[in-house]
Protein backbone atom coordinates (compact mmCIF):
# COMPACT_ATOMS: atom_id res chain seq x y z
CA UNK A 1 0.00 0.00 0.00
CA UNK A 2 2.83 2.49 0.31
CA UNK A 3 4.27 1.47 -2.92
CA UNK A 4 0.76 2.27 -4.44
CA UNK A 5 0.66 5.49 -2.23
CA UNK A 6 3.77 6.89 -3.40
CA UNK A 7 2.71 6.27 -6.93
CA UNK A 8 -0.24 8.26 -6.65
CA UNK A 9 1.80 11.32 -5.06
CA UNK A 10 4.46 11.50 -6.83
CA UNK A 11 5.16 15.08 -8.68
CA UNK A 12 7.98 15.99 -11.03
CA UNK A 13 10.91 17.97 -9.29
CA UNK A 14 10.85 20.35 -12.11
CA UNK A 15 8.01 22.47 -13.26
CA UNK A 16 5.85 20.30 -15.77
CA UNK A 17 5.97 22.87 -18.70
CA UNK A 18 9.69 22.68 -18.85
CA UNK A 19 10.05 19.25 -18.66
CA UNK A 20 7.22 19.29 -21.60
CA UNK A 21 9.37 21.81 -23.47
CA UNK A 22 12.34 20.15 -23.09
CA UNK A 23 11.53 16.83 -24.49
CA UNK A 24 8.84 18.35 -27.15
CA UNK A 25 12.57 19.87 -28.74
CA UNK A 26 13.35 16.84 -29.04
CA UNK A 27 10.69 14.85 -30.57
CA UNK A 28 10.30 17.77 -33.24
CA UNK A 29 14.04 17.14 -34.66
CA UNK A 30 12.90 13.75 -35.51
CA UNK A 31 9.31 15.03 -36.74
CA UNK A 32 11.39 17.60 -38.99
CA UNK A 33 13.47 14.74 -40.14
CA UNK A 34 10.47 12.31 -41.88
CA UNK A 35 10.34 15.29 -44.42
CA UNK A 36 13.21 17.20 -44.94
CA UNK A 37 14.84 15.20 -46.80
CA UNK A 38 12.39 14.44 -49.98
CA UNK A 39 13.21 18.11 -51.33
CA UNK A 40 17.07 17.29 -51.27
CA UNK A 41 16.58 14.24 -53.23
CA UNK A 42 17.95 15.29 -56.30
CA UNK A 43 20.77 17.11 -55.35
CA UNK A 44 22.07 14.16 -52.86
CA UNK A 45 21.95 11.97 -56.19
CA UNK A 46 23.87 14.11 -58.03
CA UNK A 47 26.69 14.69 -55.38
CA UNK A 48 26.88 11.17 -54.72
CA UNK A 49 26.91 10.26 -58.30
CA UNK A 50 23.86 7.88 -57.76
CA UNK A 51 20.13 7.96 -59.58
CA UNK A 52 17.12 9.71 -58.35
CA UNK A 53 15.88 6.20 -57.87
CA UNK A 54 19.04 4.72 -55.87
CA UNK A 55 19.05 8.54 -53.64
CA UNK A 56 15.40 7.42 -52.99
CA UNK A 57 16.48 4.73 -50.05
CA UNK A 58 17.77 7.24 -48.43
CA UNK A 59 14.65 8.43 -47.55
CA UNK A 60 13.21 4.50 -47.20
CA UNK A 61 15.68 3.18 -45.14
CA UNK A 62 15.00 6.50 -42.25
CA UNK A 63 11.18 5.12 -42.62
CA UNK A 64 11.70 1.40 -41.83
CA UNK A 65 14.55 1.64 -38.76
CA UNK A 66 11.93 3.74 -37.86
CA UNK A 67 8.66 2.36 -37.92
CA UNK A 68 10.47 -1.08 -36.05
CA UNK A 69 11.51 1.06 -33.64
CA UNK A 70 8.39 2.77 -32.96
CA UNK A 71 6.42 -0.26 -31.86
CA UNK A 72 9.18 -2.22 -29.19
CA UNK A 73 9.98 1.79 -27.87
CA UNK A 74 8.25 0.67 -24.80
CA UNK A 75 9.85 -2.02 -24.01
CA UNK A 76 13.34 -0.62 -24.65
CA UNK A 77 12.41 2.30 -22.15
CA UNK A 78 11.73 -0.33 -19.66
CA UNK A 79 14.70 -2.06 -20.63
CA UNK A 80 17.07 0.67 -20.00
CA UNK A 81 14.94 2.91 -17.83
CA UNK A 82 13.22 5.62 -20.07
CA UNK A 83 15.00 8.80 -19.06
CA UNK A 84 18.75 6.67 -19.92
CA UNK A 85 17.02 5.56 -23.06
CA UNK A 86 15.83 8.72 -23.81
CA UNK A 87 19.60 10.23 -23.86
CA UNK A 88 20.55 7.20 -25.70
CA UNK A 89 18.02 7.74 -28.71
CA UNK A 90 19.03 11.36 -28.60
CA UNK A 91 22.92 11.51 -28.33
CA UNK A 92 22.46 8.87 -31.22
CA UNK A 93 20.17 10.53 -33.23
CA UNK A 94 22.47 13.96 -33.44
CA UNK A 95 25.47 11.77 -33.93
CA UNK A 96 23.99 9.77 -36.77
CA UNK A 97 22.62 13.10 -38.10
CA UNK A 98 26.39 14.62 -38.21
CA UNK A 99 27.85 11.83 -39.50
CA UNK A 100 24.94 11.66 -42.49
CA UNK A 101 26.20 15.11 -43.24
CA UNK A 102 29.88 13.25 -43.88
CA UNK A 103 28.64 10.79 -46.09
CA UNK A 104 30.74 10.51 -49.14
CA UNK A 105 28.77 8.07 -51.05
CA UNK A 106 24.96 6.56 -50.61
CA UNK A 107 25.47 3.45 -49.34
CA UNK A 108 27.34 5.57 -46.45
CA UNK A 109 24.17 7.60 -46.19
CA UNK A 110 21.70 4.84 -46.11
CA UNK A 111 23.67 3.03 -43.34
CA UNK A 112 23.78 6.03 -41.40
CA UNK A 113 19.73 7.04 -42.12
CA UNK A 114 19.30 3.55 -40.31
CA UNK A 115 21.35 4.77 -37.54
CA UNK A 116 18.94 8.08 -37.52
CA UNK A 117 15.53 6.52 -38.07
CA UNK A 118 16.43 3.74 -35.64
CA UNK A 119 17.34 5.91 -32.43
CA UNK A 120 14.72 8.29 -33.70
CA UNK A 121 11.94 6.39 -33.30
CA UNK A 122 12.37 6.50 -29.95
CA UNK A 123 11.78 9.86 -29.03
CA UNK A 124 8.09 10.06 -29.69
CA UNK A 125 6.34 7.30 -27.82
CA UNK A 126 9.30 8.35 -25.15
CA UNK A 127 7.96 12.14 -24.84
CA UNK A 128 5.03 11.03 -25.28
CA UNK A 129 4.95 8.65 -22.34
CA UNK A 130 7.02 11.56 -20.19
CA UNK A 131 3.84 14.22 -20.46
CA UNK A 132 1.44 11.48 -19.65
CA UNK A 133 3.16 10.64 -16.19
CA UNK A 134 4.12 14.76 -15.88
CA UNK A 135 0.69 16.18 -16.00
CA UNK A 136 -2.19 14.92 -14.99
CA UNK A 137 -5.41 13.69 -16.73
CA UNK A 138 -6.95 17.38 -16.44
CA UNK A 139 -4.15 19.33 -17.68
CA UNK A 140 -2.98 17.29 -20.39
CA UNK A 141 -4.71 18.79 -23.09
CA UNK A 142 -2.83 21.59 -22.83
CA UNK A 143 0.52 20.01 -22.81
CA UNK A 144 -0.70 17.66 -26.21
CA UNK A 145 -1.01 21.01 -27.21
CA UNK A 146 2.20 21.84 -26.98
CA UNK A 147 2.79 18.14 -28.94
CA UNK A 148 0.87 19.08 -31.52
CA UNK A 149 2.87 21.79 -32.55
CA UNK A 150 5.78 20.05 -32.85
CA UNK A 151 4.28 16.86 -34.32
CA UNK A 152 2.05 19.26 -36.91
CA UNK A 153 4.69 22.16 -37.98
CA UNK A 154 7.14 19.66 -38.15
CA UNK A 155 6.65 17.88 -41.18
CA UNK A 156 5.23 21.09 -42.69
CA UNK A 157 8.54 23.12 -42.07
CA UNK A 158 10.45 20.13 -43.31
CA UNK A 159 10.77 20.83 -46.72
CA UNK A 160 11.06 24.25 -46.59
CA UNK A 161 13.81 24.65 -43.77
CA UNK A 162 15.20 21.55 -46.33
CA UNK A 163 14.53 23.63 -49.76
CA UNK A 164 16.17 27.01 -48.01
CA UNK A 165 19.13 24.71 -46.75
CA UNK A 166 19.86 23.24 -50.03
CA UNK A 167 19.19 26.33 -52.35
CA UNK A 168 21.17 28.25 -50.31
CA UNK A 169 23.87 26.17 -48.50
CA UNK A 170 24.71 22.29 -48.90
CA UNK A 171 22.17 19.13 -48.81
CA UNK A 172 24.42 18.14 -46.03
CA UNK A 173 22.91 20.92 -43.94
CA UNK A 174 20.06 19.28 -43.65
CA UNK A 175 21.55 17.31 -41.36
CA UNK A 176 24.21 19.21 -39.70
CA UNK A 177 21.23 21.33 -38.36
CA UNK A 178 20.64 18.74 -35.63
CA UNK A 179 23.56 19.13 -33.77
CA UNK A 180 23.51 21.96 -31.99
CA UNK A 181 19.76 21.33 -30.96
CA UNK A 182 20.10 17.66 -30.30
CA UNK A 183 23.38 18.79 -27.84
CA UNK A 184 21.24 21.71 -26.36
CA UNK A 185 18.55 18.52 -25.80
CA UNK A 186 20.90 16.17 -23.76
CA UNK A 187 21.72 18.71 -21.56
CA UNK A 188 18.33 19.80 -21.15
CA UNK A 189 17.05 15.96 -20.43
CA UNK A 190 19.93 15.72 -17.94
CA UNK A 191 19.14 18.80 -15.99
CA UNK A 192 15.32 18.00 -15.45
CA UNK A 193 13.72 14.41 -16.66
CA UNK A 194 13.12 11.78 -14.22
CA UNK A 195 11.83 8.77 -14.01
CA UNK A 196 8.26 8.40 -11.98
CA UNK A 197 8.83 5.23 -9.49
CA UNK A 198 6.44 3.17 -12.34
CA UNK A 199 9.04 3.65 -14.86
CA UNK A 200 12.37 2.72 -13.35
CA UNK A 201 14.80 0.26 -15.27
CA UNK A 202 13.10 -3.48 -15.17
CA UNK A 203 14.55 -6.68 -15.57
CA UNK A 204 13.46 -7.48 -19.28
CA UNK A 205 13.94 -10.52 -21.11
CA UNK A 206 14.90 -10.31 -24.89
CA UNK A 207 11.60 -11.28 -26.64
CA UNK A 208 13.50 -12.38 -29.67
CA UNK A 209 10.81 -14.07 -31.36
CA UNK A 210 8.53 -10.82 -31.02
CA UNK A 211 11.21 -8.42 -31.96
CA UNK A 212 12.21 -10.49 -35.17
CA UNK A 213 8.31 -11.15 -36.79
CA UNK A 214 7.73 -7.33 -36.15
CA UNK A 215 11.38 -6.43 -38.20
CA UNK A 216 10.35 -8.57 -40.61
CA UNK A 217 6.43 -7.73 -40.63
CA UNK A 218 6.97 -3.74 -40.73
CA UNK A 219 10.09 -3.62 -42.22
CA UNK A 220 8.96 -5.62 -45.45
CA UNK A 221 6.08 -4.05 -45.76
CA UNK A 222 7.30 -0.49 -45.84
CA UNK A 223 9.90 -1.29 -48.33
CA UNK A 224 7.29 -2.80 -50.34
CA UNK A 225 5.13 0.40 -50.49
CA UNK A 226 8.21 2.51 -50.76
CA UNK A 227 9.27 0.63 -53.90
CA UNK A 228 6.36 -0.61 -54.99
CA UNK A 229 5.78 1.60 -58.52
CA UNK A 230 9.07 1.93 -58.90
CA UNK A 231 9.61 -1.82 -59.06
CA UNK A 232 5.80 -2.26 -61.04
CA UNK A 233 4.12 -3.80 -57.87
CA UNK A 234 3.16 -6.95 -57.93
CA UNK A 235 4.63 -7.28 -61.53
CA UNK A 236 7.99 -8.10 -59.65
CA UNK A 237 8.83 -10.50 -57.98
CA UNK A 238 10.95 -8.64 -55.03
CA UNK A 239 7.76 -6.63 -54.32
CA UNK A 240 5.41 -10.05 -53.92
CA UNK A 241 8.34 -11.61 -51.65
CA UNK A 242 8.15 -8.48 -49.45
CA UNK A 243 4.10 -8.26 -49.45
CA UNK A 244 4.37 -12.10 -48.21
CA UNK A 245 6.98 -12.05 -45.60
CA UNK A 246 5.48 -8.61 -44.33
CA UNK A 247 1.89 -10.25 -43.97
CA UNK A 248 3.61 -13.16 -42.19
CA UNK A 249 5.51 -11.24 -39.99
CA UNK A 250 2.82 -8.77 -39.00
CA UNK A 251 0.21 -12.01 -38.33
CA UNK A 252 3.08 -13.64 -36.33
CA UNK A 253 3.52 -11.10 -34.00
CA UNK A 254 0.25 -10.47 -33.48
CA UNK A 255 -0.10 -14.05 -32.82
CA UNK A 256 2.68 -14.22 -30.67
CA UNK A 257 1.79 -10.94 -28.96
CA UNK A 258 -1.04 -12.13 -27.63
CA UNK A 259 -0.05 -15.18 -26.24
CA UNK A 260 3.58 -14.37 -24.71
CA UNK A 261 4.18 -14.65 -21.24
CA UNK A 262 5.91 -11.54 -21.09
CA UNK A 263 4.90 -9.59 -24.97
CA UNK A 264 6.94 -7.42 -26.19
CA UNK A 265 4.53 -4.98 -26.19
CA UNK A 266 1.14 -5.54 -24.03
CA UNK A 267 -1.84 -5.10 -26.75
CA UNK A 268 -4.19 -5.12 -23.91
CA UNK A 269 -4.11 -1.59 -24.15
CA UNK A 270 -6.27 -2.22 -27.46
CA UNK A 271 -9.26 -3.73 -25.20
CA UNK A 272 -9.95 -0.09 -24.03
CA UNK A 273 -12.28 1.07 -26.69
CA UNK A 274 -11.05 4.70 -26.75
CA UNK A 275 -7.47 3.75 -26.98
CA UNK A 276 -8.24 1.24 -30.44
CA UNK A 277 -10.46 4.08 -31.62
CA UNK A 278 -7.91 6.44 -31.05
CA UNK A 279 -5.31 4.93 -32.73
CA UNK A 280 -7.06 4.41 -36.09
CA UNK A 281 -7.98 7.92 -35.86
CA UNK A 282 -4.32 9.19 -34.77
CA UNK A 283 -3.39 6.87 -38.09
CA UNK A 284 -5.61 8.76 -40.43
CA UNK A 285 -4.44 11.91 -39.64
CA UNK A 286 -0.90 11.03 -39.91
CA UNK A 287 -2.04 9.67 -43.22
CA UNK A 288 -3.82 13.33 -44.26
CA UNK A 289 -0.59 14.95 -42.63
CA UNK A 290 1.91 13.05 -44.12
CA UNK A 291 0.65 12.95 -47.65
CA UNK A 292 -0.46 16.27 -48.11
CA UNK A 293 2.83 17.82 -46.50
CA UNK A 294 4.80 16.12 -49.68
CA UNK A 295 2.48 16.38 -52.57
CA UNK A 296 1.79 20.02 -52.42
CA UNK A 297 5.24 21.20 -52.59
CA UNK A 298 5.85 18.50 -54.99
CA UNK A 299 3.22 19.43 -57.38
CA UNK A 300 4.33 23.45 -56.86
CA UNK A 301 8.43 22.04 -58.02
CA UNK A 302 6.67 19.38 -61.29
CA UNK A 303 4.07 21.27 -62.14
CA UNK A 304 4.71 25.33 -61.46
CA UNK A 305 8.32 25.47 -61.54
CA UNK A 306 9.07 26.52 -57.79
CA UNK A 307 12.01 26.34 -56.21
CA UNK A 308 12.75 23.95 -53.43
CA UNK A 309 12.59 26.91 -50.88
CA UNK A 310 9.31 28.51 -52.84
CA UNK A 311 7.68 25.15 -52.68
CA UNK A 312 8.29 24.76 -48.91
CA UNK A 313 7.44 28.23 -48.04
CA UNK A 314 3.49 27.37 -49.37
CA UNK A 315 3.59 25.19 -46.23
CA UNK A 316 4.83 27.87 -43.71
CA UNK A 317 1.38 29.61 -43.36
CA UNK A 318 -0.59 26.70 -42.56
CA UNK A 319 1.96 25.90 -39.67
CA UNK A 320 0.93 29.19 -38.37
CA UNK A 321 -2.95 28.74 -38.24
CA UNK A 322 -2.39 25.58 -36.13
CA UNK A 323 -0.15 27.74 -33.68
CA UNK A 324 -3.17 30.21 -33.18
CA UNK A 325 -6.01 27.44 -33.41
CA UNK A 326 -4.61 24.81 -30.59
CA UNK A 327 -5.37 27.69 -27.72
CA UNK A 328 -8.70 27.81 -29.12
CA UNK A 329 -9.66 24.43 -29.41
CA UNK A 330 -7.65 23.65 -25.89
CA UNK A 331 -10.57 25.82 -24.32
CA UNK A 332 -13.76 24.64 -26.56
CA UNK A 333 -12.61 20.80 -25.22
CA UNK A 334 -13.95 22.01 -21.72
CA UNK A 335 -17.28 22.77 -23.08
CA UNK A 336 -18.09 20.11 -26.13
CA UNK A 337 -17.66 16.47 -26.58
CA UNK A 338 -14.52 15.79 -27.97
CA UNK A 339 -16.06 12.92 -30.60
CA UNK A 340 -17.87 15.78 -31.73
CA UNK A 341 -14.85 17.88 -32.26
CA UNK A 342 -12.69 15.18 -34.12
CA UNK A 343 -15.81 14.62 -36.02
CA UNK A 344 -15.67 18.04 -37.61
CA UNK A 345 -12.01 18.16 -37.90
CA UNK A 346 -12.31 15.59 -40.16
CA UNK A 347 -15.55 16.91 -41.57
CA UNK A 348 -13.35 20.09 -41.99
CA UNK A 349 -10.14 18.13 -43.48
CA UNK A 350 -12.64 16.29 -46.36
CA UNK A 351 -14.04 20.03 -47.28
CA UNK A 352 -10.71 21.53 -47.65
CA UNK A 353 -9.43 18.17 -49.50
CA UNK A 354 -12.14 18.51 -52.33
CA UNK A 355 -11.54 22.39 -52.03
CA UNK A 356 -7.89 21.45 -53.34
CA UNK A 357 -9.20 19.47 -55.54
CA UNK A 358 -9.51 21.91 -58.46
CA UNK A 359 -6.18 22.87 -59.18
CA UNK A 360 -5.57 24.52 -62.25
CA UNK A 361 -2.58 25.75 -64.66
CA UNK A 362 -2.66 29.47 -63.79
CA UNK A 363 -3.19 29.13 -60.08
CA UNK A 364 -1.36 31.72 -57.86
CA UNK A 365 0.85 31.32 -55.20
CA UNK A 366 -1.55 32.81 -53.18
CA UNK A 367 -4.41 30.49 -53.50
CA UNK A 368 -2.12 27.50 -53.18
CA UNK A 369 -1.50 28.61 -49.77
CA UNK A 370 -5.17 29.40 -49.25
CA UNK A 371 -5.72 25.96 -49.98
CA UNK A 372 -2.99 24.85 -47.22
CA UNK A 373 -3.76 26.84 -44.70
CA UNK A 374 -7.54 25.35 -44.82
CA UNK A 375 -6.26 21.75 -45.12
CA UNK A 376 -3.82 22.17 -41.88
CA UNK A 377 -6.00 24.51 -39.90
CA UNK A 378 -8.24 20.80 -39.73
CA UNK A 379 -5.55 19.15 -37.63
CA UNK A 380 -5.84 21.42 -34.59
CA UNK A 381 -9.59 19.57 -34.55
CA UNK A 382 -7.98 16.40 -34.48
CA UNK A 383 -4.44 15.80 -32.86
CA UNK A 384 -4.94 17.13 -29.41
CA UNK A 385 -8.57 15.82 -28.89
CA UNK A 386 -7.68 12.56 -30.18
CA UNK A 387 -4.57 12.29 -28.07
CA UNK A 388 -6.98 13.41 -25.09
CA UNK A 389 -9.43 11.31 -25.06
CA UNK A 390 -7.49 7.77 -26.36
CA UNK A 391 -5.81 7.56 -22.97
CA UNK A 392 -8.27 9.22 -20.94
CA UNK A 393 -9.40 5.51 -19.76
CA UNK A 394 -6.08 3.90 -19.46
CA UNK A 395 -4.67 2.83 -16.56
CA UNK A 396 -1.08 4.88 -16.27
CA UNK A 397 1.09 1.66 -16.12
CA UNK A 398 0.47 0.89 -19.95
CA UNK A 399 1.59 4.62 -21.02
CA UNK A 400 4.55 3.12 -22.10
CA UNK A 401 3.20 0.42 -24.41
CA UNK A 402 0.07 2.72 -25.34
CA UNK A 403 2.72 5.64 -26.20
CA UNK A 404 4.65 3.23 -28.43
CA UNK A 405 1.76 1.85 -30.50
CA UNK A 406 -0.18 5.60 -30.52
CA UNK A 407 2.77 7.05 -32.42
CA UNK A 408 3.63 3.78 -34.09
CA UNK A 409 0.15 4.31 -36.09
CA UNK A 410 0.64 7.78 -36.78
CA UNK A 411 3.87 7.81 -37.96
CA UNK A 412 4.05 4.32 -39.62
CA UNK A 413 0.94 4.72 -41.34
CA UNK A 414 1.67 8.00 -42.48
CA UNK A 415 5.15 7.47 -43.45
CA UNK A 416 3.00 4.54 -45.89
CA UNK A 417 1.20 7.35 -47.09
CA UNK A 418 3.63 9.41 -48.62
CA UNK A 419 4.66 6.53 -50.70
CA UNK A 420 1.03 5.41 -51.71
CA UNK A 421 0.28 9.24 -52.40
CA UNK A 422 3.45 9.67 -54.38
CA UNK A 423 2.13 6.11 -56.26
CA UNK A 424 -0.99 7.22 -57.17
CA UNK A 425 0.00 10.26 -58.50
CA UNK A 426 2.49 8.25 -60.98
CA UNK A 427 -0.34 6.21 -61.49
CA UNK A 428 -3.21 8.06 -61.83
CA UNK A 429 -1.08 10.25 -64.65
CA UNK A 430 0.10 7.41 -66.58
CA UNK A 431 -4.07 6.78 -67.06
CA UNK A 432 -5.03 9.78 -67.98
CA UNK A 433 -2.15 10.53 -70.20
CA UNK A 434 -3.32 7.33 -71.75
CA UNK A 435 -7.05 8.31 -72.48
CA UNK A 436 -5.97 11.43 -73.41
CA UNK A 437 -3.45 10.21 -75.81
CA UNK A 438 -6.08 8.17 -77.35
CA UNK A 439 -8.10 11.24 -78.31
CA UNK A 440 -5.09 13.40 -79.65
CA UNK A 441 -5.39 12.56 -83.40
CA UNK A 442 -5.85 14.75 -86.08
CA UNK A 443 -9.11 13.40 -86.85
CA UNK A 444 -10.42 14.96 -83.76
CA UNK A 445 -11.36 19.05 -84.56
CA UNK A 446 -10.36 20.24 -81.56
CA UNK A 447 -6.75 18.49 -82.00
CA UNK A 448 -6.31 20.09 -85.47
CA UNK A 449 -7.70 23.45 -83.93
CA UNK A 450 -5.05 23.90 -81.52
CA UNK A 451 -2.25 22.61 -83.86
CA UNK A 452 -3.65 25.46 -86.39
CA UNK A 453 -3.68 28.04 -84.05
CA UNK A 454 -0.44 27.72 -82.30
CA UNK A 455 1.42 27.38 -85.44
CA UNK A 456 -0.55 30.79 -86.72
CA UNK A 457 1.26 32.05 -83.41
CA UNK A 458 4.43 30.75 -84.05
CA UNK A 459 4.29 32.32 -87.96
CA UNK A 460 2.73 35.66 -86.84
CA UNK A 461 6.49 35.55 -84.71
CA UNK A 462 8.29 35.26 -87.66
CA UNK A 463 8.63 31.51 -87.51
CA UNK A 464 8.89 29.53 -91.28
CA UNK A 465 5.82 27.14 -91.44
CA UNK A 466 7.68 24.26 -90.65
CA UNK A 467 9.32 25.62 -87.06
CA UNK A 468 6.09 27.10 -86.74
CA UNK A 469 4.47 23.48 -86.72
CA UNK A 470 7.80 21.84 -84.67
CA UNK A 471 6.67 25.22 -82.07
CA UNK A 472 2.87 23.95 -82.57
CA UNK A 473 3.54 20.43 -81.05
CA UNK A 474 6.16 21.60 -78.77
CA UNK A 475 3.89 23.87 -77.27
CA UNK A 476 0.71 20.98 -77.20
CA UNK A 477 3.25 18.63 -75.72
CA UNK A 478 4.08 21.14 -72.72
CA UNK A 479 0.07 22.07 -72.26
CA UNK A 480 -0.78 18.17 -73.02
CA UNK A 481 2.28 17.48 -69.60
CA UNK A 482 0.72 20.19 -67.55
CA UNK A 483 -2.96 19.06 -67.83
CA UNK A 484 -2.08 15.17 -67.15
CA UNK A 485 -0.43 16.48 -63.96
CA UNK A 486 -3.30 18.57 -63.01
CA UNK A 487 -5.99 15.64 -63.38
CA UNK A 488 -3.78 13.03 -61.26
CA UNK A 489 -3.08 16.03 -58.06
CA UNK A 490 -7.04 16.89 -58.44
CA UNK A 491 -7.72 12.97 -58.24
CA UNK A 492 -5.30 12.10 -55.09
CA UNK A 493 -6.67 15.10 -53.00
CA UNK A 494 -10.37 14.07 -54.05
CA UNK A 495 -9.43 10.17 -52.60
CA UNK A 496 -7.75 11.82 -49.62
CA UNK A 497 -11.21 13.91 -49.09
CA UNK A 498 -13.52 10.54 -49.60
CA UNK A 499 -10.91 9.10 -46.82
CA UNK A 500 -11.55 12.00 -44.40
CA UNK A 501 -15.16 11.74 -44.71
CA UNK A 502 -15.71 8.31 -44.50
CA UNK A 503 -13.72 8.60 -41.29
CA UNK A 504 -16.10 10.47 -39.50
CA UNK A 505 -19.14 8.29 -38.44
CA UNK A 506 -16.14 6.21 -36.56
CA UNK A 507 -15.46 9.05 -34.47
CA UNK A 508 -18.82 8.50 -32.41
CA UNK A 509 -17.10 5.48 -31.38
CA UNK A 510 -15.26 6.88 -28.46
CA UNK A 511 -16.99 7.65 -24.86
CA UNK A 512 -19.02 10.65 -24.60
CA UNK A 513 -17.68 12.16 -21.76
CA UNK A 514 -14.14 11.42 -21.41
CA UNK A 515 -13.02 14.96 -20.83
CA UNK A 516 -14.07 14.65 -17.28
CA UNK A 517 -12.52 11.76 -16.61
CA UNK A 518 -10.36 10.84 -13.85
CA UNK A 519 -7.30 8.77 -13.52
CA UNK A 520 -8.74 5.33 -13.55
CA UNK A 521 -8.08 3.40 -10.24
CA UNK A 522 -5.99 0.64 -11.86
CA UNK A 523 -3.30 3.14 -12.59
CA UNK A 524 -2.68 3.22 -8.97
Amino acid sequence: MSDTAGHQDWKPSHNPWLVAITVTLAAFMEVLDTTIVNVALPHIAGSLGSSYDDATWALTSYLVANGIVLTISGWLSRLFGRKRYFLICITMFTVSSFLCGLATSLPMLVVFRLMQGFFGGGLQPSQQSIILDTFPPEKRGAAFGMTAIATIVGPVLGPMLGGYLTDNFSWRWIFFVNVPFGILTVMAVTAFVEDPPWEKQKREKIDVIGISLITLGLGCLEVMVDRGEDDDWFGSNFIITMAVLGVIGVLGAIVWLCYAKDPLVKLTVLKDRNFATGMFLISMVGATLYSSAIIVPQFAQQVLGYTATTSGLLLAPGGVAIIILIPFVGRLMKFIQLRYLIAFGFFFMGMAMFQAANLYAGIDFRHLVFYRITQTASLAFLFVPISTIAYSTLPRELNSDASALFSMARNYVGSMAISLATAAIIETRQRHQTYVTDNMTPGRQEFTNYINQAQAVGEAHGLTPAAAHTFAIHRLFAEFTSQISMLAYNEVFRWIGIIAMFVVPLCFLLSPNSTKKTEPAGGH
